[in-house]
């Protein structure tokens, strides 16, 4: 029996020795099932994501959200919602991936509280923190192997730290592979209105922090994110004096301005790129 045991030992070694690190895999690992058709990294495997750049996905869209008061229809998370379904859209014209939204941002002073920090369910961060947290992903991305790192942000007060950040990272690796690009043009709801009053929609601004083509958009995701059945229960469907009866049509207006932002942005990119 004792001489047994060194055997079994040394057998249970063997076997624990033959183990992958569960922490710290072998990077060349195959990937032992077919992947997955998503954009979204936080989606996709590690091996995935490894395997899509070597495909030649070397472009990964960083967006910024927020969280905030968004008028009493919507939810505070309506700019990381309307985000989900553009940078689909521009991922999937650029061959791109999507790295995981930003939803905390610069919302206005925290203590004491200013802009929309006066209001429950907002959260903020300094323009400090914002700037590091985008330099640490861009970063990030960097090192993995991606080469088009394209910044786009669906807030107003996100604009300038994109802009900071891309410029400072730029200056820093200018012998580097990789390059930052800041896409103000995503932002451009001036001409998503134009648009839409060429298509028919004409709007009279409430005062709610809403409006048509903001509301489309996140209906196109999930129209309980505008309170879609409350608002019908209660007789308050529209917004800016457009109807959004019936729900199946303000879903097809918001897939057509998901396809319209798409493309301003994807044609802005690659007007960059070529600079």
């Amino acid at each position: 029996m004792s001489r047994g045991i060194p055997l079994i030992v040394s057998l249970l070694i063997g076997l624990f020795a033959a183990l992958p690190d569960p922490v710290q895999p072998d990077a060349e690992s195959p990937r032992p099932i077919a992947a997955r058709d998503t954009v979204f990294m936080e989606d996709l495997t590690w091996m995935e994501v490894r395997d899509a750049l070597r495909a030649g996905k070397e472009t990964v869209i960083v967006a910024t959200g927020g969280v905030e008061q968004n008028g009493p229809y919507l939810v505070t998370g309506k700019h990381n919602i309307v985000l989900r379904a553009t940078t689909e859209a521009i991922a999937r014209m650029l061959n791109a991936l999507v790295a995981p939204i930003i939803p905390f941002v610069p919302e206005g002073k925290i203590d004491p509280p200013s802009l929309h920090m006066e209001y429950p369910g907002t959260i903020s961060v300094t323009e400090e923190t914002f700037e590091r947290l985008l330099t640490d992903i861009c970063s990030s991305l960097k090192v993995h192997g991606f080469k088009n790192i394209v910044l786009i942000g669906d807030s107003g007060g996100n604009q300038t730290g994109m802009k900071v950040v891309a410029e400072r990272l730029n200056q820093k690796w200018t012998k580097q592979k990789s390059k930052v690009y800041f896409i103000p043009e995503y932002y451009d709801h001036e001409s998503v209105t134009k648009w839409l009053e060429e298509q028919g929609i004409h709007e009279t601004d409430e005062g709610l922090h809403d409006d048509f083509a903001i509301t489309a958009t996140m209906m196109a995701v999930d129209p309980e994110s505008v309170r879609a059945s409350q608002r019908i229960a209660a007789d308050k469907f529209r917004i800016n004096g457009v109807s959004l009866a019936p729900v199946e049509k303000t879903i097809e207006w918001g897939k057509k301005i998901i396809e319209f932002r798409a493309e301003a942005t994807a044609n802005a990119y690659q007007k960059a790129r070529s600079k």
